[in-house]
């Protein structure tokens, strides 16, 4: 069975990537002037999408909502839920706020908020922990790819590329989590 459902959002790398991982969904981008994500958790962000895009879909269908983000350990965290807004230059500056600092582990963490044509939530999380790298290598992928280095990795997600990331990223697990918690019920 398809499940037809509108992303909340405009992000063309994210309705791509979450096509692939999400087979059994038929997936339209939703661009919409959202509001603010000022949330305190990724599940917060990700809900305020999700509800703002409900009133906005078609009745029949599905909505989804993602609020993702990096950690950096040596960072307490940050930039965390705000690491699409952390800066312009995101490879950079986390680069710069990490030059002489030991520990460089930290995760990506996804959040997946769908709300059923129903206005049923289902939330789904992933994370992929690793390591960020000194400069950046490799071309595949987006936002922080070239500096994340997954455990157990010794190359880039951008090195790795976009088919060993629809295996196991964050939003990979996330969306599998998400997958198996919908489709049962429908």
């Amino acid at each position: 069975m398809t499940i037809r459902a509108r992303l909340a959002s405009g992000n063309a790398h994210k309705l791509a990537e979450l096509r692939r991982l999400l087979p059994g969904w038929e997936l339209e981008a939703l661009p919409l002037d959202y509001p603010a994500e000022d949330g305190e958790t990724y599940e917060a962000n990700a809900r305020i999408k999700a509800r703002f895009a409900r009133l906005h879909a078609p009745g029949g269908e599905w909505v989804l909502a993602d609020d993702s983000g990096v950690e950096a350990d040596a960072l307490e965290g940050r930039p965390g839920i705000h690491s699409a807004r952390w800066s312009g230059a995101w490879v950079e500056t986390m680069l710069a706020e990490l030059a002489g600092r030991g520990d460089r582990g930290g995760r990506y963490v996804c959040v997946l908020v769908a709300i059923s044509p129903e206005g049923e939530d289902v939330v789904a999380r992933g994370e992929l922990a690793g390591s960020f790298a000194v400069e950046p290598r490799g071309h595949e992928g987006f936002g922080y790819d070239p500096i994340f280095v997954p455990a157990g990795e010794e190359r880039t997600v951008a090195e790795l590329g976009n088919a060993w990331k629809d295996e196991h990223s964050h939003r990979a697990v996330a969306a599998r989590a998400l997958a198996a918690a919908v489709e049962p019920a429908l």
